[in-house]
C-alpha cells in the first residue's frame, strides 16, 4: 500500500499538461508536449528549454505502473461499496398523510412537465391596453389620492413603502435609494411679510431657495419678467436696480423670473396669479421653487448621500435676492396704489384684475421679507425592475414624482397611478402572456420633485458611472393628464418618430381616432412639440445626463401648462372638470402611450432612436452661429476665427449619420450581436454631445444643443464677448466632432476630414 501511494503521489507531483498535449506513439518514440508551466526554476528553466514547450518525460517503471493501477482499482471498488451503502440508509420514503389497505402498490410520483410560455398571439399593444383600462385607474387613483404629500414627511415615506410593497408583490425585486437633501420650508416662528404702505400681507406660499433677506426699493409692474417685458420697462426709463419686481405667474418659470429681475439688478421679487391666465378664487396661494437648476443646491454636481462626507458648497442657480408669492387679491391692493405711467396697450401688460390700470410704479416704496429656513430631510427613491432577457444591461427608465406641495392629484397621484399599473401591466405579460423583452424596464418613484427634481436628479448624480450609456431613454409619467382635446410633447429629436408612430397607433380618448387624429394637422411636429424647459422633469435627464428623454401631456387646447399645479386646489374635482369628467378614461390611454414606448424600446432588435432626427435640429442651431460670425468678422469686431470649422464638425456629423443608416440596411436584424453594436452607436449620440469642457458642478446642463450655459450654440450665436466666442466655438467644434466619432463606432471608420 506504501508502494502504491508513493505512485500516486509521484503522479500528482509530475508536470501539468494542457488538455492539447500530445501522447507518444506506440513504437515509444518520443514526441513534444504542449503544457502549462508549472512555475519551474530558472535553472531547470534552462536545463530543458522553455517552460511551455519541453521534450516528454520518460516512462515510469513497469512495476510502479501496476502498483498504481491496483491502487485506484482499490479505491473505486471501497467508493463504490460506500456510495452504495449510503445512498441506501438515507433513503426518504414520500410522506403518506393516509392509510393505505394493506396490498394496495403505492402510486409513482407525478412528474410535472416544466411550463413552457408561448409567444403572445396577440400584438403587444393590445395586450398591453388589455390590462391598462379605467376600471382598473378607478381603484388605483382612489388608493393613492391622499391629503398631503410633501417631500420627507411621514406621508411620503408611508407611500413610498406602499409602492415598494406593490413592486415586491410583482416580483421586481424592488430597492431604494435614500438621500438627504435640504429643502427650504417657511419659518414658522417669523413668518414672511410685504409691507405696502399701511398694508401688511403675511403669504401662506412661498418660493423654496429664495435668498432670506429684508429688503426695501420702488414697487415696479414687470408682467411675466421675461427678457422683452423688462426691456419695455427700461424703455420707459423705469429703474430696475434696487427696486422690488412684482411679477404675474404664468410663461416662464418662477426660476428664470428672478433669475431675469436678479440680472437687472431688482432688490427682490413677488409673484402672483392673475386674473387673466388663472380662473381660481383671488386667494389661492401659490407654491414653486427659484432655483436655476436641478437637485439639492447645496450638493452641485454630486449626490446628497452624506452631507458630512463633502465640502461646503452651493449651486451658482441659486438666487441671491429674496422672492416671495402672493395672492391676486395682496397683488391687486399693490396695483392699485402702485402709480406711475401706464403701460402701451400693445405691450400686453394689462391683466384681468378688476379696478386695476396696470401701470408700471417706481414711485412707491416696499417692503419685502423672506425668512424660510433650510431643514435637512431624508427622502427614498424607490425602483423596481423588469429584467430583460437579451440585454439585461440595457434599461429603458419609467419615472413619477411622489411628492406634491398638497394633494398634488394631478402633479403627483396620476403619474405614481400610471407608473403602478404599468409595472403590474408588464409583469403579467411576461408571467402570463410569453413576452420576453430584450431589454430591461425600470420602474422609479422620485420625491422631492416639487423642489426640483431633486430625488431623481440626485441618482442620476449617484450612479452616473453605473447608469452611463446603459440608461438609453427615460419616459418621464409626471402631468401625462392635464386636460381634453390636445396633447403636447417635449423629448429629445431621437424620440421624435417613436412619438410620431405611438401618436398614430394609440386611440383618443376623446372620440374616434388616434391622438395622432386628434392634433387635426399635417404638421403634427409644429402643433404638438414643444422644447423641454429646465424645470421638465425629463430636462435632468437629457441635459445633464444625456439620455433621450421624453415627457407628453394631454392637455385642453391653447393651454401650455395645468393651472392648478403648486396650489391647494390640485385635486380629482379640478382634473375631473379639466378632462370633462373622463380622467380614468384619459389616465388608462396616457398609460398605453407611455407603455407603447416602452415596449418598442426593449423588444424591438434595433432601438427605435433615430438619429437622423438630429440633423435639420444641428443645421439650424449651425446656420445661427456661422451668420453670427459673419457678421462680426464682416464688421472688424472678430478676427483670425473661421465658421466653417464647425461647418465640417456638422458634416462629419452628417455622414455618421447616413453611416448607421447605410449600416442598418446591410445588416441582418435577426443578428444579435451585429444589433447591439448598432444599438451602442445609436446610444453614443445622446451622450456624446454632452459638453466634457464646462464643470458639471457650475454648469450642469453640459449639453451642447439643449443645455444651458456658455457652451452651447445657442449662447454661442448670442455672445458679444468675442475672446469667450472664439474659446467656445473651438470647444463646440470639438464637441461635435467626438459625437460623430463616437457614431462611426470603429478606429478606422472615423471620419478626419476636418
Amino acid at each position: 500500500m506504501d508502494r502504491v501511494r508513493s505512485a500516486f503521489n509521484s503522479m500528482m507531483k509530475s508536470e501539468r499538461y494542457s488538455r492539447f498535449t500530445l501522447q507518444p506513439a506506440e513504437d515509444e518514440e518520443r514526441h513534444v508536449e504542449v503544457k502549462l508551466s508549472d512555475g519551474a526554476t530558472e535553472a531547470e528553466d534552462q536545463a530543458g528549454g522553455s517552460p511551455s514547450f519541453r521534450p516528454a518525460p520518460p516512462r515510469q517503471k513497469r512495476s510502479t505502473v501496476c502498483y498504481l493501477a491496483l491502487g485506484i482499482l482499490l479505491i473505486f471498488v471501497t467508493g463504490y461499496v460506500l456510495g452504495y451503502l449510503c445512498h441506501r440508509e438515507t433513503r426518504v420514503e414520500p410522506v403518506n398523510c393516509g392509510t393505505e389497505p394493506e396490498g394496495t402498490t403505492a402510486t409513482p410520483p407525478v412528474v410535472t412537465p416544466p411550463v413552457v410560455v408561448p409567444a403572445p398571439d396577440v400584438p403587444l399593444n393590445q395586450l398591453l391596453a388589455q390590462k391598462l383600462t379605467s376600471h382598473a385607474f378607478n381603484k388605483t387613483l382612489r388608493d393613492f389620492d391622499m391629503l398631503s404629500r410633501s417631500a420627507g414627511s411621514k406621508e411620503d415615506c408611508d407611500l413610498a413603502n406602499r409602492i415598494f410593497d406593490q413592486f415586491k408583490k410583482a416580483e421586481m425585486e424592488p430597492w431604494t435609494d435614500i438621500h438627504y437633501v435640504q429643502l427650504q420650508t417657511p419659518d414658522s416662528k417669523r413668518p414672511n411679510r410685504v409691507l405696502f404702505g399701511v398694508d401688511v400681507f403675511e403669504p401662506t406660499g412661498y418660493l423654496a431657495y429664495s435668498a432670506p433677506r429684508k429688503v426695501e426699493g420702488k414697487l415696479v409692474y414687470g408682467n411675466y419678467g421675461r427678457q422683452e417685458d423688462l426691456d419695455v420697462l427700461q424703455k420707459k426709463n423705469i429703474e430696475l436696480k434696487d427696486n422690488v419686481l412684482l411679477l404675474r405667474a404664468g410663461k416662464i418659470s418662477f426660476a428664470e423670473q428672478v433669475d431675469n429681475a436678479a440680472t437687472k439688478g431688482a432688490s427682490a421679487v413677488l409673484i402672483y396669479p392673475d386674473a387673466q391666465d388663472y380662473t381660481y378664487v383671488a386667494n389661492t396661494t401659490l407654491y414653486g421653487h427659484v432655483h436655476m437648476g436641478s437637485g439639492d443646491p447645496y450638493t452641485p454636481g454630486f449626490p446628497s448621500f452624506n452631507h458630512t462626507q463633502f465640502p461646503p458648497a452651493q449651486s451658482s442657480g441659486l438666487p441671491k435676492i429674496p422672492a416671495q408669492t402672493i395672492t391676486a387679491n395682496m397683488a391687486s391692493a399693490l396695483l392699485q396704489k402702485i402709480g406711475g405711467p401706464e403701460p402701451d396697450a400693445s405691450s400686453g401688460f394689462k391683466g384681468g384684475l378688476p379696478s386695476v390700470a396696470y401701470s408700471l410704479g417706481g414711485s412707491e416704496n416696499i417692503t419685502v421679507e423672506v425668512n424660510n429656513v433650510l431643514v435637512n430631510r431624508e427622502i427614498h427613491n424607490v425602483f423596481g425592475v423588469i429584467k430583460g432577457f437579451t440585454d439585461p444591461d440595457r434599461y429603458v427608465v419609467l419615472g413619477a414624482q411622489r411628492d406634491a406641495w398638497g394633494k398634488g392629484f394631478a402633479k403627483a397621484t396620476v403619474g405614481t397611478s400610471v407608473l403602478i399599473e404599468l409595472a403590474k401591466a408588464v409583469h403579467k405579460m411576461v408571467e402570463n402572456d410569453g413576452f420576453r423583452p430584450r431589454r430591461s424596464l425600470v420602474f422609479a418613484s422620485w420625491s422631492a420633485g416639487e423642489y426640483g427634481s431633486v430625488g431623481a436628479t440626485e441618482w442620476l448624480e449617484g450612479y452616473m458611472s453605473s447608469i452611463d450609456k446603459r440608461v438609453f431613454t427615460y419616459i418621464s409619467l409626471d402631468g401625462v393628464v392635464m386636460g381634453r382635446g390636445s396633447f403636447m410633447a417635449s423629448a429629445s429629436p431621437l424620440l421624435h418618430s417613436l412619438l410620431e408612430t405611438t401618436m398614430r397607433e394609440v386611440t383618443s380618448p376623446f372620440g374616434s381616432g388616434t391622438v395622432y387624429d386628434m392634433m387635426e394637422t399635417s404638421n403634427w411636429e409644429a402643433k404638438t412639440l414643444r422644447p423641454m424647459s429646465m424645470d421638465d422633469p425629463a430636462y435632468p435627464f437629457l441635459a445633464f445626463s444625456g439620455i433621450p428623454s421624453i415627457s407628453f401631456h394631454f392637455i385642453s387646447p391653447n393651454t401650455e401648462a395645468y393651472s392648478y399645479y403648486g396650489t391647494n386646489l390640485d385635486d380629482v374635482d379640478h382634473l375631473n372638470y379639466a378632462t370633462g369628467h373622463l380622467t380614468s378614461e384619459t389616465v388608462a390611454v396616457a398609460a398605453q402611450f407611455a407603455g407603447q414606448m416602452a415596449l418598442r424600446l426593449v423588444h424591438d432588435h434595433l432601438l427605435s432612436l433615430d438619429v437622423g432626427r438630429y440633423s435639420s435640429f444641428l443645421t439650424k442651431a449651425v446656420v445661427r452661429v456661422y451668420k453670427r460670425i459673419n457678421q462680426l468678422s464682416q464688421s472688424g469686431q472678430l478676427k483670425g476665427v473661421n465658421p466653417n470649422w464647425l461647418n465640417r464638425a456638422r458634416g462629419s456629423f452628417q455622414r455618421a449619420v447616413a453611416s448607421i443608416k447605410t449600416d442598418i440596411q446591410n445588416t441582418d436584424l435577426n443578428d444579435k450581436e451585429a444589433c447591439r453594436i448598432l444599438n451602442d452607436r445609436i446610444m453614443s449620440v445622446e451622450h456624446s454631445l454632452l459638453s466634457p469642457y464646462v464643470s458639471p458642478i457650475e454648469t450642469p446642463f453640459r449639453h451642447l444643443l439643449l443645455g444651458q450655459g456658455s457652451h452651447t450654440l445657442a449662447s454661442i450665436a448670442e455672445t458679444t464677448d468675442m475672446k469667450q466666442l472664439h474659446i467656445q466655438l473651438a470647444l463646440a467644434t470639438w464637441n461635435l466632432q467626438g459625437c460623430a466619432n463616437a457614431m462611426e463606432g470603429n478606429l478606422w471608420d472615423i471620419d478626419e476630414e476636418i
